[in-house]
């Protein structure tokens, strides 16, 4: 297993914390405002996959050719 990333995993309470709240609210404005953040550019349905190297592989893939399109559309 590895480890991406150097948040901390918040706990899980009974009663919501108002800052973790105001954290999350603010992640998620900040996520909608990069220029692809409207959407993932995975098309919509159900995928198989035999291997996770695969999933990985489609991912990626998908991920380029939105991010092209992208910057071709920014022209």
């Amino acid at each position: 297993m590895r480890t991406v990333g150097h948040r901390k995993e918040r706990p899980i309470s009974f009663s919501a914390s108002a800052a973790f709240l105001a954290e999350g609210a603010r992640f998620n404005d900040e996520i909608h405002r990069l220029p692809t953040g409207q959407s993932t550019g995975i098309p919509k349905g159900v995928f198989h996959f035999k291997t996770h190297e695969d999933a990985n592989r489609h991912q990626a893939e998908c991920l380029v050719r939105y991010m092209a399109a992208a910057a071709l559309a920014r022209r």
